[in-house]
């Protein structure tokens, strides 16, 4: 039997203990036995192992043997080349393995460093470090609970423990047993837990559970667990190994076709190692990260701040965003949303007219003064949220708190109890004294005298339909007082009360979200709300936001508790409201997703959400109100705690994986036809077309600065009416394989065809070496669109990419007509006509390209607007 289902006696004598507290003895002995009161750290891996880790990956191996065999043929460029990429990105993925240590380095640090706890009767101040299970704590206002604990006196006891379970508001506590069984975090009123936040009343407490025993310490034992490899990650893992093993097979035939022909055996053995190296688009990792890097600076700026580079391209396989509900999808300011009095219900648009009638203002008098909202240093406001809204409301409409008072001073206040659910105060009138009662709607109808009974239907009606609606309703009623009464007892003066009215509150959601959910769903891509508030609350601004239809199923925690395993793996995919959630629910939600081959992204911001922001696919982590924990988990952080701020990454992450896939289909094109001009030649009787000078050249001018710019590429008009990618898919996928095949085999028959046309001419090499380089800048810029074309984009539109081919196509202007690169690079000056001629052969690849566009236009038509 849980502690909370216990009586506070039994507790204490499961635990050897007493309302006084241990003895030292029994607390050193018991020290001994749990340990400290800390969250501890796994063993975790060393700095030295993690960074050897980052040379495991097998493109990184294919890149390091291509860096010794430049080197061995004096090609130092490309050596140094190489080997500074394979360290950038050894850098970046020993920060991404290093940030787990981080995470739990946050954890400990929210240990608290000391608590007031009694024992053999005695209060006194100890480090928190030393608490046992059976000490009692005594808690305030403003106190972190130190450890996990029973509560046995609670004086209008309330605590923050949104951190722990996503519930917005403060929770009243209370000292009696719960009988019902697996009763979520939230719903256990006489528990308080470690690193919650006391924010109302007194109470005191014995110590069940320390250190890693805690929910908090259960928390991080979850966060133990694996990250997932990013898709990105993956498919560049296969593509490594499909290339490796293809450019050994093509080098093999190419050094023995070579030998048959009774070429030299140095210039074949010099020709293969050089198509080893133009075939492995070494730029690639380099090509990831400055894409990657330069998303997330544009992120930054649209307040999402990238914590793990690879996992922004997660973003674009998204297939569910299951989010929190407080602060995200809503604007975390309660806020007073329906009146009821004198009949009838009004809204922010009608209650100004109905406010101006002074028997009216007794409401607002009511909203001003019933409350404990005080002014803070920081020029906002101090108290319970639920009462800020009532206090903004009556400020709003012209009754100040401060007015309000100086009117009607206050007497005497009878506190909120969270078993009455009433508070009162007494101010004094001119003739008397005014008795003020708020609480819970059926509570007040209870207390209230001369009421008809149709009246008293009517505001049992409202409170239902208010509640329905998802808001906290909360009632106002009234009592004038001749004389002060001697003994404040509430069983006595919250009688005979006469009604004034209701309000009707909720935390409104945010405009921004309900577009951005209804982008999201255009795009293939589900919401999901997963919070710790009420189901009710949920539902309702679900559906406000288009998450759900009117009516739709929210299943809440101790709903989920009773299925099955195959039951919730079924039913997780299906439904898109969740309330009352425990940490492992969210986790297992998060896991069913993944299992049914969902790519899931998860926002939080508490200690509660870390485990399941590290273990979805990317974890996003709230700025404003995100705990340290939940931000050291997560691979990205909205600084505004908007879930529209998460889909305009989602379409980043889009254009990302579009520009990294547009290099790999330029990269690929290109190397492609180098090996079929090397290859075919031969078969058509003709010599090697190009030295390996000329591969490695045109390898490192064309893959260079022109595929590095192709990140700078703008997003493409149909980005987010497409559906997310297949988990699975290939980075070839949708045509991108098929089309560096004949695309790279016509740029290799036009570079032969060249060859065949000026075989007679001594400069037929430079011509053959020109076309293959100006070719692969006519392709360029043609697959800057999958389907749009160039003239529609406009050459301007990425004027990176048109920088970097003017600057290539005058470095190799360059190796053809400067004298003393002519001797490196073995080429001889072209005439005019030859260059034109150059210029036109190379051509058709692109006109090639673009006709191919056009056929795919014709079939799918361009959307007409972004």
């Amino acid at each position: 039997m849980e502690y909370y289902q216990q009586p506070v006696a039994e507790v204490f004598r499961s635990l050897n203990s007493t309302e006084k507290g241990l003895t030292e003895a029994a607390a050193t002995q018991a020290q001994e036995q749990w340990g400290p009161n800390e969250i501890q750290s796994a063993k975790g891996k060393t700095v030295w192992g993690i960074l050897l880790n980052q040379f495991k990956d097998f493109m990184i191996l294919v890149l390091l043997v291509a860096a010794v065999i430049s080197g061995f043929m004096g090609e130092l460029v490309d050596t140094i080349a190489i080997v500074v990429i394979v360290l950038v990105n050894a850098v970046l993925g020993f920060v991404q393995e290093f940030r787990a240590e981080k995470a739990m380095q946050a954890l400990k640090q929210m240990a608290v460093a000391n608590a007031r706890i009694m024992r053999e009767g005695v209060v006194g101040t100890r480090p928190a470090v030393g608490l046992v299970p059976g000490d009692v704590v005594l808690l305030e206002a403003g106190d972190i609970v130190p450890a996990d604990l029973r509560l046995f006196e609670a004086n209008a006891l309330k605590a923050e423990e949104a951190s722990l379970t996503g519930e917005s508001a403060p929770v009243d506590k209370k000292t009696d047993a719960l009988t019902e069984e697996s009763l979520p975090l939230g719903d256990r009123a006489n528990m308080a837990y470690k690193s919650t936040l006391v924010t109302f009343g007194k109470g005191r407490g014995v110590v069940v559970a320390t250190g890693m025993n805690t929910e908090l310490g259960r928390i991080a034992t979850m966060l133990d667990e694996a990250e997932v490899a990013t898709p990105l990650q993956r498919r560049l893992s296969q593509l490594g190994k499909r290339l490796a093993l293809i450019v050994l097979i093509i080098c093999a035939i190419v050094f023995a076709f070579g030998l048959l022909r009774g070429e030299r055996p140095v210039l074949m053995l010099l020709t293969a190692i050089s198509l080893a190296v133009a075939a492995i688009p070494e730029a690639l990792p380099s090509l990831v990260s400055i894409t990657l890097a330069l998303g997330a600076r544009r992120m930054a700026g649209q307040k999402a701040l990238v914590r793990n580079l690879p996992a922004v391209e997660t973003l674009g396989s998204v297939t569910y965003i299951c989010s929190d509900k407080t602060g995200t999808l809503t604007e975390n300011r309660m806020t007073v949303e329906k009146v009821f009095a004198r009949g009838e219900i009004w809204n922010e648009q009608t209650w100004a007219e109905a406010f101006k009638d002074p028997d009216q203002q007794g409401l607002l008098q009511a909203m001003a003064l019933n409350n404990n909202v005080e002014p803070n240093k920081e020029g906002g406001l101090t108290g319970d949220p639920t009462e800020i809204a009532l206090y903004n409301l009556a400020s709003q409409l012209g009754v100040t708190r401060q007015q309000a008072l100086e009117q009607f001073p206050i007497s005497a206040e009878i506190p909120f109890d969270s078993d009455r659910k009433l508070m009162t105060t007494i101010h004094r009138t001119d003739d008397g004294y005014w008795l003020i009662t708020k609480g819970a709607v059926d509570v007040l109808l209870e207390r209230v005298s001369g009421i008809s009974d149709g009246d008293r239907e009517q505001y049992q009606q409202v409170n239902e339909q208010m509640s329905g609606d998802g808001l906290r309703v909360l009632g106002f009623a009234e009592k004038k007082l001749a004389q002060l009464p001697d003994r404040l007892d509430a069983d006595t003066v919250e009688q005979d009360l006469q009604l004034i009215g209701l309000a009707g509150i909720i935390d409104p959601p945010r405009e921004e979200a309900k577009a951005a959910i209804a982008e999201c769903r255009k795009a293939g891509i589900r919401p999901m709300m997963i919070t710790g508030d009420h189901p009710l609350t949920a539902r309702n601004i679900a559906e406000r936001l288009g998450m759900v239809e009117p009516g739709g199923r929210a299943l809440s925690g101790s709903e989920l508790s009773k299925m099955s395993e195959e039951e919730f793996a079924k039913t997780v995919p299906q439904v898109f409201v969740y309330a009352r959630v425990s940490p492992e629910q969210k986790l297992n939600i998060v896991k069913a997703l993944q299992a049914a081959g969902q790519f899931v992204a998860m926002t939080g911001d508490g200690v509660n959400d870390a485990p399941s922001l590290k273990r979805s696919d990317i974890g996003v982590a709230m700025g404003i109100t995100g705990t340290d924990v939940s931000k050291e988990a997560a691979d990205l952080i909205l600084l505004d705690d908007n879930f529209a701020t998460i889909v305009k990454a989602v379409r980043s992450g889009r254009r990302i994986y579009d520009n990294i896939r547009k290099f790999i289909k330029y990269a690929m094109t290109g190397n492609t036809g180098e090996i079929w001009v090397i290859f075919l030649a031969p078969f058509f009787g003709l010599p090697i077309p190009l030295l390996p000078v000329h591969i490695l050249w045109v390898n490192l001018v064309t893959d260079g600065l022109p595929g590095l710019a192709l990140a700078m590429e703008p997003a493409e008009k149909d980005i987010m009416n497409r559906p997310p990618r297949h988990p699975k898919e290939s980075v070839f996928a949708g045509g991108l394989g098929v089309h560096i095949i004949w695309v790279g085999l016509l740029l290799g028959f036009v570079s032969i065809f060249t060859q065949y046309l000026y075989i007679d001419s001594s400069k037929w090499q430079t011509m053959v070496f020109t076309v293959l380089c100006f070719s692969q800048m006519g392709h360029v810029f043609a697959i800057r669109s999958d389907r749009e074309s160039l003239f529609s984009q406009g050459i301007f539109s990425n004027k990176a990419l048109l920088g970097a081919v003017l600057l290539t196509l005058l470095l190799q202007l360059a190796v053809i007509y400067v004298p003393w690169l002519q001797p490196i690079f073995r080429t001889q000056a072209l005439t005019l006509s030859e260059l034109g001629i150059a210029v036109g052969l190379s051509s058709i690849v692109f006109i090639a390209v673009e006709i191919e566009k056009i056929l795919k236009r014709k079939k799918r038509p361009l959307p007409k607007a972004a």
